[in-house]
């Protein structure tokens, strides 16, 4: 007695009794036990015992059969037929029922899906979770299109985006697998229409039409699918000698895609890709190379940080018809986003622009910076796009006559993006050091103070960036041109000083804009300006007063202003809490240019 006692010791705090695993246990016990059994289903003449009360407390499909007032909880129904169930399936199912355990590994791949489509059915979301995690992990060739129709039809969505995902990465190998000829007609037309399902046309369609040989009632079938086919990317010979004499395309259909073929460009064509969301593509792994340029080998090396005057970037000189900088992609792939690192240890800038190819002769433009100067890392969203090839044209560089390029990366991003007139509309603050932005005029003990995002530690001596009243600016360049009609500012504020000011924006520090007027008015604290959305590189502060003395002072700076920042209130000024300089006594003496000339 004793020792049974030992047994059923659980660590539990004082006071509470918990032996949950005896209930579990004790319950699991009437698993198929014709003991207190009161209902019994018929499934491929095969008898389950079951009990209605627990069947009832673990699934609202049985509450409803059982309880509900259906036929089957009426007094004196014994048995309850279940067609078009599988018995093995069902069998794994009570198990569930009864003890929470399936051991999935114990059955076979087709008996697994008929378990899925059980708990689909009776409403068991946990195990339909717990099952599709598990098909995940043993999708192969020979299993993911069968797994792949089950999860189309019970829309299983991240199941179907799992196996989406295997396929388009084994495009090849599915075509040629007995699976593929078994898919649904939905889940067969969904496949071949994406653009990341990369193989070659003609073993599509051939595929496709060992899918309709299989049954022949299929041939209509066959016909809407095949329109999902891209004709045009197949050859004149292919066309002539595999697709026509088929009779599953139309004569005209076969004209018309060799018309498409010969009188559009190649870029214009609806190529497929291999698509590797948020990963760069463009690196040695994954078969890329630097195929024109000076200095190849630097370019996709990785390496962001070990560059100088000599080193660690591949380039090309700035002159007509050189051809840039040009990058080979292992494969063709799906691209939407090119981020680009300009040699930056000085202060120069650069103007380029950016051409995308699939057979590298035609080019399409999908970036062009030319007008526009630009320095360190590039950010570029284009509309997606099947490349192979990617040419950098440098046009211009403020210093000297050749083009550097440090690193270059290519990917697809699932990230939304905005842009206007080919240029990024930033969703926010790009006027910072992490985005590459910097302060090229403005005295500061910091030289990026004003773009360091800290808005509370700043005082009499330190932590803002200032000019001199009738001489000189603040002004910001950003790493590249931006769609932006918002920025914010803090101006200081440690004392009930204020400020009067202008704002002036470029791209190319000649031409200025006015976009914001404030010389006539007292501003202090935080200033948020709202203007016409324009393309913006260059921003140039300019202060006109100051109510205590010939300096303006400007404590930090944001473009576009973050729309999550508290708004100044009516008179300019910002509230206590935003007020965050230190107050104090008058700024000990200095040495140094700095203080002499631009003190507080």
């Amino acid at each position: 007695m004793s020792d049974n006692h030992n047994q059923l010791q659980v660590h539990t705090p004082v006071g509470e009794v918990e032996h949950t695993h005896v209930l579990s246990e004790h319950i699991g016990a009437l698993f198929l036990n014709d003991e207190y059994s009161d209902v019994t289903f018929l499934v491929e003449d095969k008898k389950f015992p079951a009990h209605r009360i627990i069947l009832a407390a673990r699934c609202e499909y049985f509450r409803a059969l059982l309880f509900g007032g259906m036929r089957e909880s009426k007094p004196g129904t014994g048995e309850i037929p279940l067609p078009e169930t599988s018995a093995i399936a069902f069998q794994a199912l009570l198990r569930y029922i009864y003890t929470g355990k399936i051991n999935l590994a114990d059955l076979k791949e087709e008996n697994i899906l008929d378990v899925l489509g059980l708990a689909h059915k009776y409403g068991f979301l946990e195990l339909e979770a717990s099952i599709s995690d598990y098909l995940r992990a043993i999708l192969n060739i020979r299993n993911v299109c069968m797994v792949y129709d089950v999860a189309t039809l019970y829309s299983l969505l991240s199941l179907c985006h799992t196996c989406c995902e295997f396929m388009d990465k084994n495009a090849l190998e599915v075509l040629n697998s007995d699976g593929f000829l078994t898919l649904s007609h939905d889940a067969l037309k969904e496949i071949i229409s994406r653009d990341s399902f990369c193989a070659p046309e003609k073993d599509i369609f051939a595929a496709t039409l060992r899918w309709s040989e299989e049954e022949p009632n299929k041939n209509e079938d066959v016909r809407q699918i095949v329109k999902s086919i891209r004709l045009p990317l197949m050859s004149l010979a292919e066309l002539l000698n595999v697709v026509r004499p088929t009779n599953l395309v139309e004569p005209d259909n076969i004209l018309d895609a060799i018309k498409t073929r010969s009188e559009s460009r190649d870029m214009d064509l609806n190529y497929r890709g291999f698509l590797t969301p948020e990963e760069n593509i463009a690196t040695l792994r994954h078969g890329a190379s630097v195929i024109k340029g000076e200095m190849k080998a630097a370019l996709l090396d990785g390496d962001c940080t070990n560059y100088d005057l000599d080193r660690g970037f591949t380039r090309h000189p700035i002159e007509e018809n050189n051809g840039g900088v040009v990058v080979k992609l292992g494969q063709p792939s799906i691209i939407n986003t090119i981020r680009l690192l300009l040699w930056d240890r000085d202060t120069r800038s650069y103007s380029y622009y950016l051409e995308v190819s699939m057979d590298e002769k035609d080019w399409l433009r999908v970036v062009d910076h030319s007008r526009y100067l630009c320095r360190s890392w590039q950010t570029l969203h284009f509309p997606t796009r099947v490349i192979k090839y990617v040419r950098i044209v440098g046009v211009h560089n403020t210093v000297n006559k050749v083009f550097h390029l440090v690193s270059f990366e290519c990917l697809y991003t699932n990230k939304p993006f905005q842009l206007e007139k080919g240029l990024l509309v930033p969703s926010e603050n790009v006027a910072t050091t992490q985005h590459s932005a910097s302060v090229i005029e403005g005295v500061s003990r910091s030289r990026n103070a004003l773009l360091n995002g800290d808005t509370k530690n700043y005082d009499w001596d330190s932590g803002y960036t200032c000019h001199q009243l009738g001489s000189g600016a603040i002004v910001v360049q950003l790493a590249q041109p931006f769609i932006v009609g918002s920025m914010r500012l803090l101006l200081w504020d440690c004392d009930d000083r204020s400020y009067s000011y202008y704002i002036e924006v470029s791209t190319d520090q000649q031409h200025w804009e006015l976009v914001c007027d404030k010389t006539r008015e007292a501003c202090r604290s935080w200033q948020t300006i709202f203007f016409e959305k324009r393309p913006v590189t260059f921003i140039r502060i300019v202060g006109t007063h100051n109510t205590a003395n010939e300096v303006f002072h400007c404590v930090h700076f944001e473009c576009p202003a973050n729309p999550n920042s508290p708004a100044p209130s009516d008179d300019g000024s910002s509230d206590s809490s935003s007020v965050q300089g230190a107050m104090g006594g008058p700024p000990p003496a200095l040495d140094g240019s700095f203080h002499a000339q631009y003190n507080i």
